[in-house]
């Protein structure tokens, strides 16, 4: 059974913008391959941090919110833990609150770009 998920990665500032789309990208098919659903995401940009991560002091965030099958959600994982692009990610499994808030925000969103 498909579940709702949303997940933050932080991608190394070394790339530049188009590579960091490029790596989002790979994700974004990565997920679709294994039979889930993206349903948004957000590329936020180069971000400074509070503190250094991997001795860097910023990085380009990008943020998923796609469906996927709860055992394959450990693959995806592992995936991000072993690419050196990726320096942090988080993702988190959304409830029902957590789910009309994201589409309370995406409406927000649609309505700030017209």
């Amino acid at each position: 059974m498909l579940k709702h998920y949303e997940n933050v990665i932080i991608i190394t500032p070394i790339l530049s913008d188009d590579q960091a789309k490029e790596t989002a990208k790979e994700y974004e098919n990565y997920i679709i391959q294994k039979k889930g659903e993206i349903i948004h995401q957000e590329h936020w940009g180069l971000k400074k941090f509070a503190y250094s991560i991997q001795k860097k002091q910023s990085g380009c965030y990008h943020l998923f919110e796609f469906l996927l099958n709860s055992n394959l959600v450990s693959d995806l994982e592992l995936k991000f833990r072993q690419d050196e692009r990726i320096l942090r990610f988080l993702t988190v499994k959304l409830n029902k609150y957590g789910i009309e808030y994201a589409e309370k925000r995406r409406k927000k969103l649609l309505k700030k770009d017209e």
